[in-house]
């Protein structure tokens, strides 16, 4: 049978469920009211193919809810303009409370703009928008895209939520130095795991995405480290267990491993994946 997942553009339709059973959920950690609709009926059934669940939905939502919190603060701090690479089914414009005075663009597959502007169409978003189709992979093209698009603001953050996972460790260095090329591009938000646990998901996650020719590739033995000689220093990690655990979300078995310290620094086998924020003006 062909799975329903058939490219990486189609785990933006897991990852819709995923906030539709958080918004539906009694006493869920964020509103997504446009997750159910943008997710559709191929959605739901590559949720339940995936056997998603208890098991695997408190990650997502903590995924989702730590971003949130992030581009909350940073817009409180003065983010004129965000850019959202590979957006994905994200609503954030829609659903958040956000500045009318705040431009958010979003980057992604011209397919996904199209599909996700049709289920949108007469909603409106909170701020200034714009979606834009375009191929990340597109390294040539890259550039003159990003310089446009920072052309927006004077102190911008940008989002990869769920990207740089499926990219090579070369197609990362060359992402962050063509971010770092852009002085109005201040903040960075990643998502980012260890080597141990980019192991453990391949081992649980790869027969799915093999065949959907969306491998997960990268998880870095630096770990934050791995952005500093590319012009990007860590501000902030936390994992996305202490992030579950403080909204207590957690399923019962993974609440007692987060009463465990986390180590000081960086370890590549353990097991750790969470949300990074980098910065260019750190020490």
């Amino acid at each position: 049978m062909e799975p329903e997942i058939r490219n990486v553009s189609d785990t933006a339709l897991l990852a819709a469920m995923h906030r539709a059973v958080e918004t539906e959920r009694p006493g869920g950690i964020f509103r997504d009211p446009y997750a159910r609709r943008l997710a559709g009926e191929r959605g739901e059934r590559i949720y339940r193919e995936w056997n998603a669940g208890a098991q695997r939905s408190w990650l997502w939502a903590t995924r989702t809810w730590a971003f949130d919190q992030v581009i909350t603060r940073e817009v409180e701090r003065g983010v004129d303009l965000v850019i959202n690479l590979a957006a994905g089914l994200d609503a954030r414009p829609y659903r958040m409370k956000l500045p009318p005075s705040l431009t958010w663009i979003e980057v992604d597959f011209p397919d996904i703009i199209s599909y996700k502007q049709q289920l949108l169409r007469g909603e409106t978003p909170s701020c200034r928008f714009e979606a834009v189709g375009f191929d990340l992979a597109d390294e040539a093209g890259r550039p003159a895209l990003l310089r446009r698009l920072a052309a927006h603001g004077t102190n911008a953050l940008v989002i990869s939520e769920g990207l740089i996972v499926y990219l090579t460790r070369e197609q990362v260095v060359s992402l962050a130095r063509d971010l770092a090329a852009e002085p109005a591009l201040r903040r960075w938000a990643t998502e980012l795991g260890s080597p141990a646990m980019l192991k453990r998901a391949q081992a649980s996650m790869n027969p799915v995405l093999a065949k959907a020719q969306a491998p997960l590739r990268f998880g870095p033995e630096e770990g934050p480290e791995f952005f500093r000689p590319l012009g990007w220093a860590p501000l902030m990690t936390e994992s996305f267990l202490r992030a579950a655990a403080r909204r207590k979300i957690l399923p019962w078995p993974l609440r007692l491993m987060s009463l465990l310290p986390e180590r000081k620094t960086w370890k590549p086998d353990a097991v750790w994946v969470g949300i990074c924020l980098l910065g260019r003006d750190a020490p």
